[in-house]
């Protein structure tokens, strides 16, 4: 699929013309334009091939022919001409977070930095200091940009490793010569980076199944091909691995290329203490095998129960399977609804009968359209009269739902002071209330943490989305202090969430630990834009089951009215200062 590519480049027109100080609105259109085909499930291509290009919420005409233009030649003209001038160097250095198309034109001005090795040499030499707008925060805020940069370099989002594992595995399914496929590696840990793709097979040909493997449509270039392992570049550009071994060894080989090497490391050590070794080929007492063909075997011969995939981190996972109190981790069949999501009343694509339509083939019992409030005026953010209004159709549409319910809410915004976008009285007419920092990030540490806190204080917010603000691959997050706000969440009933989008997966698994130990609960949302995004829910229960989390700790876990009564909750008993 090239939706990647396409996306990235449509971003890079907008960056470039931002550089150039380009009108706002056609920059503006060419970032959601990215945004929109980023997060597309459908491959692009096969859209263009039906005509369907227009039929993408946010997709004209001229957009999609460019779109057509590079599918067809592999260029996109539009690009070409507007970075006429500026070199691929320059364009690359927009998207180190902290920079960004203003900062890079007046480093460019008055530095002459063109490139990362210039920008690197500038903050070495002290010569950032004292030009306007850069203070030691923005040096330190760059210099943490250029560290996430070259680590997003170097490996790729879950969001865009999981979908082309799920493909490749359905595809070599389809192979009778295979009789076991599973992906391994990081992904298999649902790590939100991996590097690259690895996959582990069994079967009766291995030449066979590695040259189905070597010959999909969608790889690049082959990069090796023989009778046991495979190496391949993807139209992603992503490298994907698949190795076939003997189905007596397969479990051994699944555990030892699931990782992570810390995880490795120690059960090897446990091992060698027992009179036993572990290989990919099984596990050993002296020349005698004792065990592989299952992953099992290798913690039940070591007195331990097997340990999730997902838990390998060599964070007390071992210690916890020989004491048998592993917990019982949360299972995507354990959602009953999705708490954080979006209708074209804001600033998402899809009526509240596409989302319940689609809300009810997953098997959900409700779901949440929580539009933004009034203040983000960017997002179409709804005034208290059209959320009245919202309300209202919200109430008639459920009245024609069967087994299922569209629960009232708002995505409603922490202003800079501290104080909520919507009156208490305008809150209290709502299910649930999500309350998220959408502006103020350059804020101190501490009063960034004072206005989340506020908000958890107040009896009608149930839960705070995307608590720590990151973007995996743009931005480190706001500065707050994540023990504090646990705390607080504590003290109140409030819930935090993991939001779902791939480039957030906000909260992240260590933080998901901590709020279990402090019996802080959590909710699992995709903040979907459009129904597209709901598979993401995915993602979340990974990041989710990476941090220790039972189906107990998630709120949406719980039937209709114990979530109902979760929120009321805090209604009755939730303090304030505000």
């Amino acid at each position: 699929m090239k939706n990647h590519e396409v996306a990235l480049l449509f971003g890079k027109i907008a960056d470039v013309l931002e550089l150039k100080g380009e009108n706002t609105f056609r920059i503006n259109s060419y970032r959601k334009a990215a945004r929109v085909i980023e997060d597309l499930t459908e491959d692009i291509e096969a859209l263009a091939r039906d005509d369907k290009l227009t039929n993408i919420p946010g997709i004209g005409k001229g957009t999609a022919d460019k779109i057509i233009e590079y599918i067809t030649t592999g260029k996109m003209s539009k690009y070409e001409e507007v970075a006429k001038g500026i070199s691929e160097e320059t364009v690359a250095l927009m998207q180190i977070p902290g920079l960004g198309p203003k900062t890079v034109a007046m480093l460019n001005k008055e530095l002459g930095i063109v490139n990362l090795v210039d920008i690197e040499n500038a903050i070495r030499d002290g010569k950032l200091k004292g030009l306007f707008g850069i203070g030691e925060k923005k040096i330190e805020n760059i210099v943490k940009g250029i560290e996430l940069y070259k680590t997003s370099q170097q490996r790729i989002s879950i969001g865009m490793a999981y979908p082309i594992v799920k493909r490749i595995i359905e595809r070599l399914k389809q192979n009778p010569k295979v009789k076991e496929i599973q992906a391994a590696g990081s992904l298999r840990r649902m790590k939100e980076t991996v590097g690259d793709i690895d996959i582990l097979a069994t079967g009766n040909d291995g030449a066979e199944i590695i040259k189905s493997f070597v010959t999909m449509p969608e790889v690049t270039q082959i990069l090796a091909s023989g009778t046991t392992k495979g190496s391949v570049r993807l139209e992603e550009g992503v490298q994907a691995d698949l190795r076939v071994v003997n189905e007596e060894e397969y479990g051994a080989a699944l555990q030892y290329f699931t990782g992570s090497k810390d995880h490795n490391v120690h059960l090897r050590e446990l091992a060698k203490k027992k009179g036993y070794k572990i290989s990919e080929y099984g596990i050993f007492e002296g020349e005698k095998k004792l065990g592989g063909r299952h992953e099992s075997d290798i913690y039940k011969i070591l007195g331990m129960d097997w340990i999730p995939p997902e838990l390998r981190e060599n964070r007390g996972e071992i210690e916890a399977a020989i004491e048998k109190t592993l917990p019982k981790l949360i299972e995507y069949s354990d959602i009953k609804g999705d708490l954080h999501n979006h209708s074209n009343w804001s600033d998402g694509h899809c009526t509240f009968e596409e989302m319940a339509e689609h809300a009810m083939k997953r098997g959900y019992a409700y779901m949440v359209v929580s539009d933004h409030s009034q203040s983000l005026h960017i997002a179409n953010g709804l005034t208290e009269e059209r959320l009245l209004k919202e309300i209202d159709e919200i109430d008639k549409l459920n009245k024609n739902l069967k087994g299922f319910t569209l629960l009232k809410a708002s995505e409603v915004d922490i202003r800079t002071d501290g104080s909520l976008d919507f009156s208490d009285r305008m809150l209290e007419k709502l299910d649930v209330v999500i309350a998220a920092i959408h502006s103020g990030f350059k804020q101190e540490k501490e009063k960034i943490t004072q206005r989340m806190i506020a908000a958890i204080q107040n009896p009608f917010v149930n839960i705070i989305a995307h608590p720590t603000g990151r973007l995996i691959s743009k931005r480190v997050g706001y500065d707050v202090d994540i023990e504090k706000v646990l705390d607080a969440c504590a003290e109140t009933d409030t819930a935090l969430e993991i939001n779902c989008y791939y480039d957030r997966l906000d909260l992240n698994d260590i933080y998901c630990k901590k709020a279990k130990e402090r019996g802080v609960k959590i909710a699992i949302s995709t903040d979907s834009h459009h129904t597209d995004q709901m598979w993401m829910m995915e993602l979340g229960v990974g990041i989710a089951r990476r941090g220790w989390l039972e189906s107990q700790d998630v709120i949406n876990t719980f039937s209709l009215e114990k979530l109902k009564s979760f929120c009321k909750k805090k209604r009755k008993h939730g303090k304030r200062t505000m």
